[in-house]
């Protein structure tokens, strides 16, 4: 399986990860607030905080799932390294509110790995994939049409 393939399937899962998660807090709310680790959630009217992080998580889950349709391959890669820092500050909220470190660390965290070693393999890829600069005195490649400026 090719790096290409691999990067695709990885982006391709957290962003069907992301857009169920952020589903989940637009349909129930309630139900799925518990697991994200912090030890109390809003109650009744309250409850639109919930509903601003599954927007927050569809709307990420949809960056990805544009970026990767498009091809914009490098693009992807940057956007997801940037995407890395919410389950980061995800991590740190559970932590600083008094919740369990192996939610913080164990969901969050592999949450915040898992999206940076996609974003990083997604760049690495792109780079691999750029061909190398030719010396300005290499003969073009075969079938290459040739340049409509003289060297000098």
């Amino acid at each position: 399986m090719s790096l290409k393939h691999v990067t695709t399937a990885l982006a391709a899962a957290g962003a069907a990860l992301i857009l169920y998660v952020g589903l989940s807090y637009l349909f129930a709310p309630q139900a799925t607030a518990p697991d994200f680790g912090v030890p109390t959630w809003p109650r009744q009217e309250g409850t639109a905080f919930l509903a601003v992080k599954g927007v927050r998580d569809v709307a990420t889950g949809l960056v990805i799932l544009a970026l990767l349709l498009t091809g914009h391959r490098r693009a992807l890669g940057w956007a997801m390294a940037a995407i890395a820092f919410v389950p980061v500050g995800d991590m740190v909220i559970v932590l600083n509110s008094g919740g369990p470190a192996g939610t913080a660390y164990g969901v969050h965290g592999a949450t915040a790995l898992a999206v940076a070693v996609t974003a990083a393999l997604l760049l690495l890829r792109e780079r691999l994939a750029r061909p190398a600069c030719l010396p300005a005195d290499a003969a073009p490649p075969a079938g290459a049409a040739p340049s409509p400026v003289p060297s000098a």
